[in-house]
């Protein structure tokens, strides 16, 4: 089973390109996302634990949808902070994504590491404390330093039973990983990012700079040759775009879609008038406010 979706849905300048322009307050971006993807991966969570109560309006906001798959990723204690005992930090995004689990909507949690954590045995043991941590949990490894790219490393992820996050970034004069598909495990993940590189590793450039980025469809296309590769080695393969800014993410999700699962998805029509080049791969529909 290979979903592909988006990272996030609450953001404001989506108003207008992905959501109906003049929606009420009370219109639900989730519903509205899940109405034309497959999965999104939640990405609040890395900031704040998700309120269990909360986690369970999700579920009930996207029940139409039964296909539909959530992701989330573990909260940054968990990778950018130090800490002495794991136990003591995953307990509180365990707990908030439990709702998630328990209801069999919960694709894999997103243990997303930063660019300075490279390949090194004092590495291998603090992930593999988490791991331990974590155990029966659908985990997968987001790590972005080029030293993670060898066969040592994915080996050791395989040994682990984790998944391996390929990553597809700015290449940064070689300091990133490149997105080579790897699968260590049942569940696969690929995420895009994007590839502005001048805002990359830019500290002035705001979240938006950083990741705003159309992919082309030529740039897609090997991106979608290795997703199904991965898919096919994979129970299952989530494929999320994270090159948010003004919808960019929403609309190569569905061209990914059109690629990988050879099929015309719907699209709103907002994000069509806004990147018509979709018209070729999608198809528009009218914006119902619902």
């Amino acid at each position: 089973m290979t979903s592909v979706g988006v990272a996030g849905w609450d953001y404001p300048d989506w108003s207008g390109i992905v959501y109906p322009r003049g929606a009420s307050r009370g219109f639900d971006r989730l519903a509205f996302v899940a109405r034309f993807l497959d999965v999104v991966e939640i990405n609040t969570t890395f900031y704040r634990p998700a309120n269990p109560r909360i986690a369970a309006t999700w579920i009930r906001r996207v029940a139409k949808h039964p296909g539909f798959r959530f992701t989330a990723k573990a909260h940054r204690t968990w990778t950018h902070e130090p800490w002495v005992d794991p136990a003591g930090i995953v307990g509180a995004t365990l707990d908030g994504v439990a709702p998630l689990r328990e209801a069999g909507l919960l694709g894999a949690l997103l243990v997303q590491f930063p660019q300075s954590f490279h390949w090194t045995p004092h590495s291998a043991t603090r992930l593999g404390r988490l791991l331990d941590a974590t155990a029966e949990w659908p985990i997968v490894v987001e790590v972005r330093h080029v030293s993670w790219d060898n066969d040592h490393a994915a080996a050791w992820m395989r040994e682990r039973n984790v998944g391996f996050c390929v990553v597809d970034q700015p290449r940064a004069g070689g300091l990133t990983a490149p997105p080579r598909p790897r699968v260590t495990a049942p569940i696969a993940y690929l995420r895009l990012h994007g590839r502005n590189e001048a805002a990359w590793f830019d500290p002035e450039a705001g979240r938006d700079a950083r990741y705003n980025y159309l992919y082309s469809m030529e740039a897609l296309r090997p991106l979608a040759d290795a997703a199904r590769g991965m898919g096919a080695a994979a129970d299952a393969l989530y494929v999320i775009a994270n090159n948010h800014f003004r919808g960019q993410a929403f609309a190569n999700a569905l061209q990914l879609k059109h690629l990988i699962q050879g099929i015309e998805p719907e699209a709103p029509g907002g994000l069509v008038a806004e990147y018509p080049e979709l018209r070729e791969f999608v198809s528009p529909t009218s914006e119902r406010l619902f």
